[in-house]
């Protein structure tokens, strides 16, 4: 199903940390910086997420970043990319994000997950399992809308109320628009079903995954012809000057997922905040993450290799493409990649 408009483009942004070098203020300075470099070059939204106790993602609350965001950019819409719906109650989130949405003058969207990392799980929600997580965002989101309408009373699962109203209630008409990170067929029908967008990463797994995905969601609308949702495509980013440049992205984006890897497995041991270092050896026994398939599978290459990708995407179907800018490069580095992409490669699609 090919679409007849073109894909928009938004940024995927935290402050990030693999050792204690760089002080927390200059990194938030930093990310202020880029989101304003997104908002200038007319990228439609900026997504920021929530993590707990992990220096590797650093927000704990993205509601409190995206007010602050709100101060320092004009135009973008700024989302949650995501809450973790497990470690919210229905009534705090709604009233959360409708005052965000009331500080931000109606530029809200909200990304909800049921959260990734085992590591957190373990600190906020002991016993929690990924299942579990899913059903308790299945039960989350929708109430959401119910309690932004108001005098919503709830019989569920995980949560039961009496009649309850989000105080204050959304700028945006119908509250702010929800998106889902999903990835199994389940995921894409309930957020199709309920007319809730969808957010997808396929994170280093590569074209295969990108097409795997967006016919979940086609297979989803197919069966909900009433509903528009759109689809968000989630990725991993570089835009190098010549083929070293981009050599040099590769390297550091392995390492980067070598560390997710890491933080996922949640194995090692962990100090302040940070996870025990790898070795040059740890990185290499690695067989599941190598260079050859981050060089191949992300988007990454010099301007015109990363618009033949992008093209791609959206010949799939894709209605947006987040610029996943996290990786443990240096800040210049990730400035001039965002500049070429914005200069280079986003004209494009104009």
């Amino acid at each position: 199903m090919t679409k007849d408009h073109n894909m928009e483009f938004s940024l995927f942004a935290h402050m990030e940390r693999i050792d204690d070098s760089q002080p927390h203020q200059q990194l938030y300075d930093e990310f202020i910086e880029l989101c304003k470099i997104a908002d200038d070059g007319g990228m439609r939204a900026i997504w920021t997420g929530e993590h707990h106790g992990m220096e590797f993602t650093i927000a704990p609350n993205p509601f409190l970043s995206l007010v602050d965001l709100a101060h320092h950019t004009k135009n973008v819409r700024l989302g949650t990319g995501t809450v973790i719906a497990p470690f919210w109650h229905p009534i705090a989130l709604a009233g959360e994000a409708a005052a965000t949405d009331l500080m931000t003058k109606g530029r809200l969207e909200i990304g909800i997950a049921r959260g990734a990392y085992s590591y957190e799980y373990e600190r906020i929600m002991p016993g929690l399992d990924a299942w579990e997580a899913g059903q308790r965002m299945r039960e989350t989101a929708p109430a959401l809308r119910k309690l932004w309408q108001g005098d919503y009373a709830h019989k569920g699962e995980f949560f039961q109320f009496p009649e309850t109203t989000s105080t204050p209630k959304p700028v945006q008409p119908d509250g702010p628009p929800i998106w889902i990170a999903a990835r199994d067929p389940n995921s894409h029908e309930f957020a199709v079903a309920q007319d809730f967008n969808v957010q997808v990463t396929p994170l280093w797994q590569g074209m295969a995954e990108i097409e795997t995905l967006m016919q979940r969601f086609n297979d989803a609308r197919a069966k909900h012809p009433s509903k528009a949702p759109k689809i968000m495509l989630l990725h991993h980013t570089y835009v190098g000057k010549d083929d070293d440049d981009v050599s040099q992205a590769v390297d550091e984006l392995h390492r980067f997922y070598n560390y997710f890897g890491a933080w996922f497995q949640n194995k090692r041991p962990v100090k302040q905040g940070l996870i025990e270092q790898l070795s040059d050896q740890d990185i290499a026994n690695n067989t599941m993450i190598t260079r050859d398939n981050i060089a191949r599978d992300l988007t990454i290459g010099t301007a015109a290799q990363v618009i033949d990708r992008l093209k791609r995407y959206q010949d799939l179907g894709y209605d947006e493409f987040s610029f996943w800018i996290d990786s443990g490069m240096s800040f210049d580095r990730k400035k001039k990649s965002l500049q070429r992409f914005i200069n280079d490669v986003m004209p494009a699609f104009a």
